[in-house]
C-alpha cells in the first residue's frame, strides 16, 4: 500500500498518524519501511502510543485508577499477547522504543498527565531526540488516555490546542 501512495506523490508529502494502538502501528510501520529501505513519510503523529509492550514504563502502575483504561493486567495484557502472536515483546516492530530510530521522520507525540501510556510516550520522545530526530511532545494536564480526541465530539480547550499543534507541526514538516 505504501508503494501505491508513494507512486502518486513523493513520500515526504504524506504523514502517518495514529493514537493508542494506532500510535504503535504508526511507529512500527515506519520501522518496517526503514527495514525494507522504502522512502519514509514526511512526518509522524503518535498520540498516546503503546511503545513498550514489555511493561517497563512506570505509569502503567503509577496511574492505575486515574485513567479509564484501567490497568494493564487483564484485557490489555491479553490484547498485547494476541497482537504479539508469540513473538518476543522486545521486538522493535512490537515495541518501537527499542527500534533503530536513526533518520526517522519528524514526529509529534501527545499524552496527558493521567494517561497510562504517558511513560511510553515520554520514553519514545526521548529515544527519538537521542537519535537527533525532530520530535515535539505535548502533555496535557489532567488528561487521561486519548482525552485530547474528545474535542472532536465536544468543546475542550486541550483538544483545540492539540489540533492546532498538529496542524502547525504538519505545516512545518510536510513538503
Amino acid at each position: 500500500m505504501w508503494r501505491e501512495v508513494t507512486a502518486q506523490q513523493p513520500a515526504s508529502k504524506p504523514a502517518l498518524f495514529g493514537a493508542s494502538a494506532g500510535g504503535n502501528l504508526t511507529l512500527a510501520t515506519t520501522l518496517r519501511l526503514k527495514e525494507l529501505d522504502l522512502p519514509l513519510p514526511g512526518a509522524l503523529f503518535a498520540g498516546t502510543p503503546a511503545t513498550d509492550l514489555e511493561n517497563t514504563s512506570d505509569t502503567w502502575l503509577t496511574l492505575q485508577g486515574l485513567d479509564p483504561l484501567g490497568r494493564r493486567d487483564g484485557l490489555i495484557t491479553g490484547t498485547f499477547e494476541l497482537y504479539a502472536a508469540g513473538q518476543d515483546l522486545s521486538n522493535p516492530l512490537l515495541s518501537p522504543v527499542n527500534g533503530n530510530l536513526h533518520d526517522f521522520p519528524p514526529s509529534i507525540l501527545i499524552s496527558g498527565t493521567r494517561d497510562l501510556l504517558l511513560s511510553d510516550t515520554v520514553r519514545m520522545h526521548r529515544a527519538l531526540r537521542s537519535n537527533g530526530i525532530v520530535a515535539d511532545l505535548h502533555v496535557y494536564d489532567g488528561q487521561a488516555h486519548g482525552d485530547y480526541i474528545q474535542g472532536l465530539f465536544r468543546e475542550m480547550p486541550e483538544s483545540e490546542d492539540a489540533l492546532r499543534e498538529l496542524f502547525e507541526f504538519f505545516d512545518r514538516h510536510l513538503k
